[in-house]
């Protein structure tokens, strides 16, 4: 669980400095990612809003992060603040995240599909 938990984390940050390399490392090639709009974006959708500035975050908070991981499958429930810009324009969102995450053998923990919705606050994780 502790690996996955790392990986959670690389994430996070890769997200935050908008570190395209490490993304497309933890990323895996199949990702469907349904965002708050009830979007489907897919792996390359979301390396270009990094690589072409579209997306910037200032802010990744985790406030609560739970882990589960059953063989190779593992999920992750992230509770936080996000907060940059998206389009030009400037966003402070508090979400939730439920990631779907392969244990690669070569590559280790890789996302396979997240969805995002918005948190109200004093919404916890249940476990």
């Amino acid at each position: 669980m502790e690996a996955l938990r790392a990986a959670e984390r690389r994430l996070q940050r890769a997200q935050l400095g908008s570190d395209v390399e490490a993304l497309d490392r933890l990323i895996d090639d199949r990702l469907v990612f349904t965002g708050p709009d009830g979007g489907l974006y897919s792996k390359q959708d979301d390396l270009h809003v990094h690589r072409s500035g579209q997306q910037s975050m200032t802010r990744v908070e985790e406030e609560d992060l739970s882990v589960l991981v059953v063989g190779g499958t593992g999920v992750t429930w992230f509770l936080g603040t996000l907060e940059g810009t998206l389009a030009g324009e400037p966003f402070l969102a508090r979400v939730r995240y439920t990631r779907t995450w392969i244990l690669d053998g070569d590559r280790g923990w890789r996302l396979i599909a997240a969805h995002a919705s918005p948190a109200e606050r004093g919404v916890t994780t249940g476990g």
